[in-house]
């Protein structure tokens, strides 16, 4: 079967999801997660991309990246990272081979509620996993930097995120009592799917202007709308 076309567009959101080789684990410790990161931060700085998520699950990651300068820049990040992260395993364990599951999977999403709700999606991973009973009890996603109960000071915050609030109180609090709120299977399922097939996030109006920016038709198109925000 041929691979679907991997659909990447400069200055706009991706959900980014990445697993390991047969599903096997890919973290097994603390320094484990922390390389990962350190990886992360360094290469999305080299190359101009913002994170706006992430989530470090044992056998698979989860994230939220905008490239601003080139859309090959999106791919080039997951390489080193992944790369890299494999040099290391392979020395700490003395094994050779791949870490990886094949290619990472991404989809374009959707910026306002559809860029809020994949964040969601992507920090509420381990309440999903059953690891957790609150996604703050959780030490390995951008959550807790968020909500201000824990420090990154790469993280980068999307434009939408800052429109919770005018001051950093504020925006926690709101960002706090989005994350609570239910979410809906469709909503889920649209986020999910989406990814795993390499298409897009959003409305049937972003899903529409997209294929007219790159003049082709973007196929198994995701329909559905999260829930606002209260103001």
């Amino acid at each position: 079967m041929p691979r679907t076309a991997r659909v990447v567009i400069v200055n706009q959101p991706h959900h980014v999801v990445q697993r390991g080789h047969n599903r096997q684990v890919v973290f097994a410790d603390a320094d484990d997660y922390s390389f990962y990161l350190a990886t992360l931060a360094e290469w999305k700085e080299k190359l101009a991309c913002r994170v706006y998520a992430y989530c470090l699950m044992t056998n698979h990651v989860h994230m939220v990246i905008e490239p601003s300068g080139n859309a090959n820049d999106l791919g080039l990040l997951m390489k080193r990272v992944a790369g890299r992260y494999t040099r290391y395993i392979n020395k700490k364990e003395a094994r050779t081979g791949t870490v990886w599951e094949g290619r990472y999977k991404s989809s374009p999403v959707d910026c306002g509620q559809y860029l809020l709700a994949c964040c969601r999606y992507v920090e509420m991973n381990p309440v999903r996993a059953g690891i957790v009973v609150q996604p703050e009890a959780y030490r390995w996603s951008s959550y807790g930097a968020k909500v201000g109960t824990a420090e990154n000071s790469w993280l980068d915050l999307d434009g939408f995120y800052l429109g919770l609030g005018r001051s950093a109180d504020r925006r926690q609090q709101r960002y706090r009592q989005w994350m609570q709120e239910t979410v809906s299977d469709a909503e889920a399922e649209l986020i999910r799917q989406a990814a795993r097939r390499n298409q897009l996030t959003g409305s049937s109006r972003f899903v529409d202007e997209i294929e007219k920016k790159l003049g082709k038709r973007i196929e198994m198109r995701g329909r559905g709308r999260p829930k606002k925000t209260k103001k």
